[in-house]
């Protein structure tokens, strides 16, 4: 790449924001010419300046007003929708026929929300959803939600994985009337085990959420266009006002699809997060690596922080030649909180289920709520659940990430299961 290199990066989400942040700060000096080894334009879709996509249930609760959750803007954030790559020419084509040019190009394309097959979801073959349903991923998601909620609505959420459980927690706090809607035996099982999973289940018990486990929607009734009721497959029909698709996400490939690039579930990435096409990268929610998709915050960031040493480095800047991407140890950590409730705190790591022959280490006080557990496999901790008091996370995940052995005797693991002082 030589200096002044034209770095694009389409999506303006959390790791394509930090990315082009990263790339001025790094691209900033030109060595002895002075001038900037690194042009950098940021193409988001969104009328929102870039936002922390994580924050948006502290926003719908009620917590956060949209601007807290800002994140810092390059000075060159262009607002458009990115129809087609021509890999030839490297220039990207736009709805409204702007065509911008690029050197290296960055897809931070992020995901879309999973729609579920549900009868009368989107009626005569349309594809706009029907008044009060909404999907939960965007700023406009969260904003046209907090417009329709109201104290005494009613809401049905469909889905209990993270968000699911998210936005079940932030509607009942705005005192809406809430049944979450869960397909599988309990909540959150990606990330918890069956007793962090019951606690979930209890503190939204006692908000007032009407929890339905292995429970699965098959439609959504509408009168003039806006939803009643949702119908169960067992026939039972639940009246709603509003109706919150949580149901996963899928990434955002279809630009790269179109564009010939190498594409499994995600854009294929190699260490130096590179696609098939040696001229574009991909990043976050959209990038696939060593065969994993990791759709989380902290993934997405690293993934940034890699890339923008790696682009600034060939560009002639202040940038880290030998940075690599080789995977992320992960930390699923959600705070519920929300008005005059009192904040709820999980976090997970690893593997939360134990295999046969592991060491298991759990300390549960049921009157405050609160379930610590690791699981330890050939003298290393492999994984860890916290429900309630968090004070002990930072150092169990210190002593995760590391993966060193443990000391014989075990004293050690408990003193940081125990102390609150290790965060």
């Amino acid at each position: 790449m030589t200096s002044n290199a034209r770095v694009v990066v389409i999506g303006a989400g959390l790791a394509g924001a930090r990315l082009a942040r990263r790339l001025e700060e790094l691209g900033a000096s030109g060595g002895t010419s002075g001038a900037a080894a690194v042009s950098v334009e940021l193409v988001g879709e969104e009328e929102h300046r870039p936002y922390n996509r994580v924050l948006l249930a502290e926003v719908l609760a009620g917590r956060y007003a949209p601007e807290v959750i800002a994140l810092p803007a390059p000075s060159r954030l262009t607002r458009a929708r990115v129809t087609g790559i021509d890999r030839a020419t490297r220039t990207l084509h736009c709805a409204d026929g702007s065509v911008i040019a690029y050197d290296t190009l960055v897809l931070a394309t992020g995901s879309n929300p999973v729609l579920p097959p549900l009868r009368g979801l989107f009626g005569q073959g349309g594809h706009e959803l029907p008044e009060g349903v909404h999907a939960f991923r965007t700023m406009d998601d969260c904003l046209g939600l907090s417009k329709a909620v109201r104290p005494g609505a009613r809401a049905v959420v469909i889905g209990g994985g993270l968000l699911g459980v998210s936005a079940a927690r932030a509607l009942a706090v705005r005192g809406a009337q809430v049944v979450l809607a869960q397909q599988s035996e309990r909540l959150m099982e990606r990330q918890l085990d069956p007793s962090a999973s019951r606690l979930v289940h209890r503190h939204l018990t006692d908000l007032g959420v009407e929890v339905h486990t292995e429970c699965r929607v098959r439609d959504v009734r509408c009168v003039g266009g806006a939803v009643r009721s949702v119908e169960m497959s067992d026939g039972y029909a639940l009246d709603a006002d509003l109706v919150v698709l949580a149901c996963g996400v899928h990434p955002r490939v279809g630009l790269a699809q179109d564009a010939g690039i190498a594409v499994h579930k995600g854009i294929l990435v190699d260490d130096e997060l590179r696609t098939s096409d040696p001229h574009i990268r991909a990043i976050g929610d959209c990038a696939q690596h060593e065969g994993t998709l990791y759709g989380l915050a902290t993934p997405a960031l690293e993934q940034a922080d890699v890339l923008a040493e790696l682009i600034a480095s060939e560009a002639g800047a202040a940038g880290n030649a030998n940075s690599r991407y080789t995977g992320t140890r992960s930390l699923t950590r959600l705070t519920l909180t929300g008005q005059s409730h009192s904040p709820f705190d999980l976090a997970a790591f690893g593997e939360t289920e134990p295999r046969p022959g592991d060491d298991v280490i759990q300390l549960a006080d049921a009157t405050r709520g609160t379930y610590r557990k690791v699981v330890v496999r050939d003298d290393r901790l492999v994984g860890g659940v916290l429900v309630g008091e968090l004070g002990t996370v930072g150092a169990l995940a210190r002593a995760w990430e590391g993966a060193e052995p443990l000391p014989a005797d075990g004293a050690p693991l408990l003193h940081l299961l125990t102390n609150d002082g290790g965060s």
